[in-house]
């Protein structure tokens, strides 16, 4: 009898364990512990540069880029700064619920040559580069120096 007991404890010790694990692997996400998914509603809110303007021959220090996702949870993700189908700059960011502000190194040896540059952002959604939405198009215009700025970057109204 009681080696019946042992037998039967042992049995269900052994399903708790498998079903514990089972749980587990079941609630990972997807990915690399979290990764953005194709549904994830992400958006451009704003984009900078450091300094602003750039002067002739004077580097990009930083690229200052925000932006709001959509939902209830956090996702990792790779942002990509693009002009054309350059890389101007990336970072790796675990973006929360709400306004994320990403701060980036641009690329080795990028600089401002002509009289105006448009950039798109880029996120990895699923293994997919996809270009985030944006409600504006951002470029650097040559002034004296280039600049990103808007209007209401400078505190007068959304055109």
């Amino acid at each position: 009898m009681g080696w019946l007991k042992t037998t039967v404890l042992t049995v269900l010790a052994g399903l708790m364990l498998i079903g514990g694990f089972a749980a587990d692997a079941g609630a990972q996400p997807y990915g690399r512990g979290g990764g953005c998914r194709r549904g994830d509603r992400l958006a451009i809110q704003d984009l900078d540069m450091s300094p602003d303007p750039v002067v002739q021959g004077q580097r990009v220090r930083n690229w200052i880029v925000k932006i709001r996702l959509d939902g209830d949870r956090s996702c990792e993700t790779d942002i990509e700064i693009r002009e054309g189908n350059d890389l101007v700059g990336r970072a790796r960011y675990n973006l929360r619920p709400g306004v994320n502000e990403i701060q980036m190194q641009p690329a080795e040896g990028y600089r401002l040559r002509n009289r105006e540059h448009c950039f798109t952002v880029t996120a990895d959604l699923e293994g997919n580069r996809r270009q985030i939405d944006a409600d504006r198009q951002f470029c650097a215009r040559q002034r004296p120096g280039w600049s990103l700025r808007e209007w209401e970057d400078r505190g007068g109204p959304r055109r």
